[in-house]
């Protein structure tokens, strides 16, 4: 194991995600009525001091003036502290406590708090180096040892100097000062600190970045609390994804690339390289040469129900997991599909259109309501099944027609052919997935089918429908009304043009794909879809995936976890068994399941092994991928 040099840490911003002193300040103002006014005085006075207009210590004895704080405030203000330390620090703590000896923190901040608050991490007072209060009789702070250094310009450096710290020292903080101990020549190295504030003025001047403590501990191969730096993980989001997720993924520490617009299959094969996580809608294509760019990608995230935009075997193959939203927006889409039917049934876009015209129309001819219509549903998954429920609540009669065997909800009828359905039905909804099977699944011949005066809607996939068919079955009345929601030639961007035959037709309601779209839909979407990653990529656990072996797993528990991913052939697990045995590494819980494409082997060990055989697993033959999660 590596000794660590002197690491030197700053307090506020570093080791803390915001400022003591200011929380002090809320602290000691909570019942003052000018608490507001004298916040913001305070705030000023540190912005004259950042721009070198009045000194530290002149812009420290007007603050405390300011905020008139009290010794018995201090309690509080450690507990609140405590629960503000930053979370890469946190998650670090047996680091502090087994390299105690080797951690210093240096702040311009106070002693008085900053013990009580690194002590949780076995960082004793003679390695606290900060100024401390002073107080009158009555216990009120009136100010600071003004003999102290840090109470002065450059006092970091002089009393860094003091320390006579032989060997490799680094510096780790996020304010000038902090680098000003590396200029003065006395550290060996400055990283730049940007968990909690980035200050681009350091950046170019630092030996290094550290978006996390993770990471200086990962480039120096130091031990750490989890196996990977988050804030090496990069996140691609494209198509709008809800904010949520972006919120999500950049709460857990990962680089996140939001893209508004689809990328064509050369735009992502640029962009993919680099990333691990890519989050997608409908409109880009995930294909094989797409996958052969993509060398660090671990799973792929579908914002809506449908994957095949994506290659899901060239995934698997690759040891890339690909989760989707299968019910997130299902109550978005019954809704629209329900709202169409009542629409066209009633003629609404006809009258509509009319009254823009300045034409008043009043009249119930061919206006019917949809109480005793037979619905005729083809595709009876999530949606369909949702759909068969909230239309029979309305009066309506439900047949649907499904390749799979699916149990009827409510009082719905399964017919036996699809061909059976088309002539029963007054209104046809379309929901089936976007396999190759379904192209054109409804053409001439299927309109010719249907009864005179149908009704038909397709929310599921642009290419399951012969638009040049529906047009014309439109055009002779074959089809009283449509509502089209998905095309075969989709816009890339909302700045590019939509054309279709469709257009121009008074009985036919177009929307730009936007079943699924709700504010509602895509907040569930946003949250369920990243949850899936998240799990997968923090324990493992691949459950509700649609293109690998689906295990759930337990929590990881004073262990290291082993995930090894494998082309399905035999004996892959004995020969994970056999490493294992030949180490004496002690297997507390093991897991196994393949799909015909891939082994997926999960094993909990006890976190004490050598090293070698990590190395020793990943040249087992065909093995696709490994990793270590603790």
């Amino acid at each position: 194991m590596n000794t660590p040099p002197y690491i030197i840490i700053d307090f506020d911003g570093t080791f803390l995600k915001g400022s003591a002193l200011e929380e002090l300040a809320r602290i000691a103002l909570v019942q003052d009525p000018l608490a507001e006014e004298k916040l913001a005085e305070y705030r000023r006075l540190v912005k004259l001091e950042a721009r070198g207009e009045i000194s530290f210590s002149d812009s420290l004895k007007r603050r405390l003036a300011l905020i008139q704080a009290k010794e018995n405030h201090l309690p509080a203000l450690v507990a609140n502290l405590k629960t503000k330390i930053s979370a890469s620090i946190s998650r670090n703590k047996a680091f502090f406590e087994k390299f105690r000896d080797r951690v210093f923190i240096l702040s311009s901040g106070f002693k008085d708090y900053i013990v009580p608050v690194v002590a949780d991490f076995h960082i004793s007072e003679d390695h606290v180096w900060a100024n401390t209060f002073t107080f009158d009789p009555q216990g009120n702070i009136e100010g600071f040892d003004q003999t102290n250094p840090l109470a002065t310009v450059r006092g970091k450096s002089r009393t860094l100097a003091s320390l006579k710290l032989e060997g490799e020292v680094v510096v780790i903080g996020d304010e000038t000062t902090d680098y000003q101990l590396k200029a003065a020549g006395i550290d060996h190295k400055f990283f730049a600190f940007t968990e909690n504030v980035l200050n681009r003025q350091l950046l170019e001047n630092a030996d290094g970045v550290l978006p996390s403590f993770d990471e200086f501990l990962y480039v120096n191969q130091l031990p750490m609390a989890i196996s990977y730096p988050k804030s090496r993980i990069k996140v691609l989001l494209l198509e709008n994804i809800h904010p949520k997720a972006k919120a999500l993924f950049e709460q857990e520490g990962y680089q996140v690339e939001l893209r508004s617009g689809a990328l064509s299959e050369e735009e992502l094969i640029e962009a993919i390289k680099g990333v691990s996580i890519l989050g997608i809608r409908s409109k880009t294509n995930v294909t094989r040469a797409v996958l052969e760019h993509a060398n660090r990608l671990m799973a792929v995230g579908a914002f809506c129900i449908g994957t095949n935009q994506i290659d899901l075997d060239a995934c698997a193959e690759q040891g890339i997991v690909v989760f989707n939203a299968p019910f997130s927006n299902t109550r978005s889409v019954v809704e629209l599909a329900l709202g169409e039917m009542i629409l066209l049934l009633r003629r609404i876009p006809v009258a509509s259109n009319l009254l823009h015209e300045g034409k008043w129309e009043k009249s119930a001819k061919g206006s019917r309501e949809v109480r005793g219509k037979k619905l005729g549903l083809i595709g009876y998954g999530n949606i369909g099944a949702q759909l068969s429920v909230v239309a029979e609540a309305l009066g309506m009669q439900v047949i649907y027609y499904d390749v799979v065997e699916k149990l009827a909800m409510g009082n719905a009828t399964k017919v036996q052919t699809m061909e059976a359905l088309l002539e029963e039905a007054d209104i046809i909804s379309m929901h089936v997935d976007g396999r190759k099977e379904n192209y054109h699944l409804i053409g001439e011949a299927e309109f010719a089918l249907m009864r005179d005066g149908v009704v038909f809607l397709n929310l599921s996939r642009g290419h399951v429908v012969d638009i040049p068919a529906l047009a014309q079955a439109l055009k002779s009345g074959k089809v009283r009304g449509a509502s089209v929601d998905v095309f075969p030639e989709e816009p890339k961007t909302n700045d590019d043009p939509f054309v279709s035959e469709l257009c121009g037709m008074d009985n036919v309601i177009l929307t730009p794909h936007i079943g699924g779209s709700t504010e509602e839909a895509q907040n569930n979407i946003g949250e369920y879809v990243p949850a899936r990653v998240l799990d997968y990529i923090n324990t493992g656990s691949s459950y509700t995936s649609v293109n690998f072996p689906n295990i759930q797993l337990p929590k990881l528990s004073n262990a290291h976890r082993l995930i090894h991913i494998h082309h399905n052939v035999p004996g892959i697990l004995a020969k994970i068994n056999h490493i294992l045995a030949t180490h004496g590494i002690n297997i507390v819980g093991q897991h196994l399941k393949t799909t015909e494409i891939t082994g997926y082997v999960i094993t909990d060990i006890n976190r004490e092994y050598d090293p070698q055989v990590l190395e020793d697993l990943k040249t087992i033959e065909h093995t696709i991928k490994f990793r270590v999660l603790y």
